[in-house]
């Protein structure tokens, strides 16, 4: 049995950051994730996609924030449980929780933060007949290493974020690079459109909208593609490469079946406290969870990870109180019991 005070369930960014900020509480986290690796999304899907929204980044790749994430929280020394899935949870008469893996691994916490992401996932397909037959071929739908598009053909397929900072990312690596929207307008983030609206000014991204791409070409590999646009024109292109950035279609798995509320595949959770669920004790955080106003941004899951840990103390120590100090007043000790001291004031005399 592996007892920790928080048992988080996710070890992407919201679920590390979670670490750092229960560290500073003096509390223990333990992490299970069915990945064999820390990150969540930013490891396996797109570690090489450059994030613009985290505080002090002007842009990072999603890689490096997980590696910047884990050297953040080495002090505090977390517990982890890779590769084995949460398989279900059990309530005790002392108000603890087990939670049991896929694998029979038994955790044991009286708190659990549930920061799943979108749980297990997969790529919502374009309806191509034979787009099976190039996977793997030509066809990616999650990009990993921009690397392998270097010097080649890449059209890309999608309205959305991923779609636009891909299509930005790879102007300045691959040899062309066409993006394919079925609508006129965009759905992402309002400065990378215009991002997208100047490179394609610049002749370094060739846009089609609205449209579809509709076929496939190809012998062994991805040569072409055959697009509709304006519903009845036909447009033929040579590509090496076909990306459709279509979404991810979650599923909570065995989490759905804990008693949780969930709706339209998120558990709900009460925003206005502390991002508790109908269940004392589990919380959810990060983009697994839902409420009024929910923005699904790695920023509103680190917010959502500081306010769930001052619950989580209050939930462990309920006769103690807590008096925050700022990292900048106290420093930050480790359980290993080091300790980064915080700058000293420095007086000096004005002659």
């Amino acid at each position: 049995m592996i007892k920790t005070d928080i048992l988080i369930i996710g070890a992407g960014p919201t679920g590390l950051f979670t670490v750092f900020e229960a560290g500073l509480l003096k509390l223990k986290c333990h992490l299970i994730d069915a990945l064999p690796y820390p990150g969540g999304q930013c490891s396996e899907i797109y570690p090489k996609k450059p994030i613009y929204d985290i505080p002090a980044y002007p842009e990072i790749l999603a890689g490096d924030l997980t590696t910047k994430l884990l050297e953040q929280i080495k002090s505090f020394k977390p517990g982890f449980t890779l590769g084995e899935r949460a398989e279900t949870i059990q309530k005790l008469d002392d108000n603890t929780f087990v939670v049991t893996t896929n694998r029979g691994t038994k955790h044991q916490a009286p708190v659990v933060a549930i920061a799943g992401g979108l749980g297990s996932f997969e790529p919502r397909k374009p309806p191509i007949s034979n787009i099976a037959n190039y996977e793997g071929k030509g066809v990616e739908y999650m990009i990993r290493d921009p690397e392998i598009y270097r010097d080649k053909k890449v059209l890309i397929a999608g309205g959305g974020d991923s779609a636009l900072d891909w299509s930005i990312f790879l102007a300045n690596v691959a040899s062309e690079v066409t993006l394919v929207h079925r609508r006129n307008e965009f759905r992402g983030a309002l400065d990378s459109v215009d991002k997208v609206q100047e490179l394609k000014n610049a002749g370094k991204i060739s846009l089609i909208t609205p449209a579809e791409v509709k076929g496939i070409e190809g012998d062994t590999h991805v040569s072409g593609v055959s697009i509709i646009r304006n519903k009845d024109e036909k447009i033929s292109l040579k590509v090496d490469h076909f990306i459709p950035l279509f979404g991810l279609s979650p599923k909570l798995g065995p989490i759905a079946d804990w008693g949780l509320e969930i709706e339209k595949n998120a558990i709900k959770v009460n925003n206005s406290l502390d991002y508790q669920t109908n269940i004392p004790g589990i919380y959810a955080i990060g983009d697994v969870n839902t409420y009024p106003g929910k923005l699904k941004l790695i920023l509103c899951g680190f917010h959502e990870a500081t306010l769930m840990c001052q619950s989580a103390y209050q939930r462990i120590h309920p006769n103690k109180k807590y008096v925050m100090k700022y990292t900048t007043v106290g420093g930050v000790e480790g359980f290993d019991g080091t300790k980064k001291e915080a700058p000293k004031a420095v007086v000096k005399k004005i002659e």
